[in-house]
């Protein structure tokens, strides 16, 4: 069957991680995705590491599936051809630094006047206004100035999440508004200019701890491994050293554990823990009686107990055991992909559809698809012809 966004043209001006995430999940639905690099060098994020058979673990994981094309903007033959390319194409999203793509002739406004079904997304760190509109930002800054960072990491210091949070969320909500604009375009004909700002969405992602601050009348506090707000919620110790992370979230599991875990029903009326926001009050007294009584179990023993008893668990895995997950492999997961450096394995993206599986096309080498891209739009330039079949032609 074919993909969903088989007939999909993407250009992509892109770098780094937000907006090639975005591009990545379009690939995945099988969009045919341009992405515009430099000439020598390329996107820099392809020089973050070389982890993954000598390449960089950021740029494989958010490059699959696209066409390498690199071109000097600064020429007129290359920036006509970029005009080639946008003539034919559903979406154009870029995230260059503050006023760049404007400089380039590239503004929303200037390329909507000209293709009227054009798609336009521009990815920025903190919107087009505003003091911070041309400051320049990168995944953890961004996290500081949303608060994420005052709420990671224990009591004695901050530390940055795991992940790229802030580049995530911003792909993301980049990916589901051109998906939204390409419904739309279905019913009125006309494209849309979008714009995600790493801030917003990270600011969005922040709700709950603002209404909780706001609202609570006391500034939150880091917790480390611990739930900031729900009680039990978080590791503890084992007999034989391991650590299990459990999860009570409404009183019946709280009675659960406490009867058939803990085997102190007495627990349940204890005036400290009579309700979730005690339990939390009191979650270093809660903790010492939880871990009291594991002190007698294995971690094995305990997770066996509580999933008996259905109270939520998990054990604290790390990369490699996360590789090796039962679970991925029970549900075949795992796929092998091409890249220059020979076949890589990844997994499937997380949304299903029944009797499709994902175009999972390989990582480009820079400038892989120049020659073969230069050489279809230099035929189209000289027939005329518009494979989209709308009126794409530039003003003028």
């Amino acid at each position: 069957m074919k993909q969903p966004l088989h007939d999909i043209t993407v250009v992509a001006l892109e770098q780094a991680v937000a907006a090639p995430f975005a591009t990545r999940q379009l690939a995945d639905l099988g969009a045919r995705v341009i992405k515009i690099e430099r000439p020598g060098r390329g996107d820099f994020a392809r020089d973050y590491d070389r982890r993954t058979k000598g390449l960089s673990a950021y740029f494989v994981w958010v490059n699959r599936g696209k066409e390498s094309v690199a071109l000097d903007l600064g020429t007129d033959t290359d920036r006509a051809l970029l005009d080639r390319f946008l003539a034919r194409a559903d979406v154009f999203i870029q995230n260059l630094g503050p006023g760049a793509a404007g400089r380039l002739g590239l503004g929303c406004e200037v390329l909507r006047a000209r293709h009227p079904r054009l798609i336009t997304c521009d990815v920025s760190g903190y919107g087009a206004e505003g003091p911070y509109r041309d400051k320049k930002a990168y995944d953890l800054l961004v996290q500081c100035e949303a608060g994420l960072v005052s709420l990671t990491g224990d009591v004695a210091s901050p530390a940055r999440p795991g992940i790229s949070v802030a580049d995530i969320a911003g792909g993301m909500y980049a990916y589901t508004g051109i998906l939204t604009a390409l419904y739309e375009r279905e019913r009125t004909g006309e494209g849309t200019a979008l714009s995600v700002s790493l801030f917003d969405a990270l600011a969005e992602w922040m709700g709950q701890p603002y209404y909780a601050e706001a609202y609570g009348g006391a500034p939150l506090t880091r917790s480390g491994a611990r739930h900031p707000s729900i009680s039990p919620y978080g590791h503890y110790r084992c007999g034989d050293g391991g650590q299990v992370f459990l999860s009570v979230q409404n009183d019946r599991e709280w009675v659960a554990l406490c009867e058939r875990v803990l085997r102190q029903p007495a627990l349940i009326r204890d005036p400290r823990f009579a309700d979730n926001p005690l339990r939390r009050t009191h979650d270093e007294e809660l903790t010492g009686v939880i871990e009291k009584h594991f002190a007698a179990h294995t971690a094995d023993g305990v997770v066996a107990l509580l999933d008996r008893t259905g109270i939520a668990n998990a054990r604290l895995r790390t990369v490699s055991e996360f590789t090796d997950h039962p679970q991925l492999a029970a549900r075949d997961r795992w796929r092998e992909f091409g890249s220059p450096a020979g076949p890589l394995r990844g997994l499937l993206p997380p949304v299903e559809v029944r009797g499709r599986e994902a175009a999972m096309r390989a990582v480009p080498a820079l400038g892989e698809h120049t020659e073969a891209v230069r050489a279809e739009f230099a035929e189209q330039a000289s027939s005329g012809a518009d494979a989209s079949g709308a009126d794409q032609r530039p003003a003028g």
